[in-house]
């Protein structure tokens, strides 16, 4: 088991940043990815940003590519994303998900574990 807690959502103005932090906890050893899903209201679970837990290689969507970018801290095994030049197309639910096997990017089935989300609302 893989326990999740995500943090860092609020509210922030168009053009604005904020940093989420996605910690784990129980086997961490198993983790072979870490995504960040976000849902928007009215519409479907998507993929914002993917990383190999092992490499570090991080994956993005072409909608956030350029402005956000995912990191890793292995001693306090915590992911980070980044989020720059923020948009209110970016207000979501974003939640942090983990596979134990390579995934199918952008598939949120192929998760394994979620953390609960946090809201992240951006004003025009």
């Amino acid at each position: 088991q893989v326990q999740l807690v995500e943090s860092g959502g609020g509210l922030v103005q168009a053009g604005g940043s904020l940093r989420l932090s996605c910690t784990a906890s129980g086997h961490t050893d198993s983790i072979y990815a870490m995504g960040w899903f976000r849902r928007a209201p009215g519409k479907e679970r998507e993929l914002a940003a993917a990383i190999d837990w092992t490499t570090t290689s991080a994956y993005y969507v072409p909608s956030v590519k350029g402005r956000f970018t995912l990191s890793r801290d292995n001693a306090k095994n915590t992911a980070y994303l980044q989020m720059n030049s923020l948009k209110p197309e970016d207000t979501a639910v974003y939640y942090c998900a983990t596979s134990i096997s390579a995934p199918v990017l952008e598939d949120p089935e192929s998760m394994d574990y979620w953390g609960k989300g946090t809201l992240v609302t951006v004003t025009s």
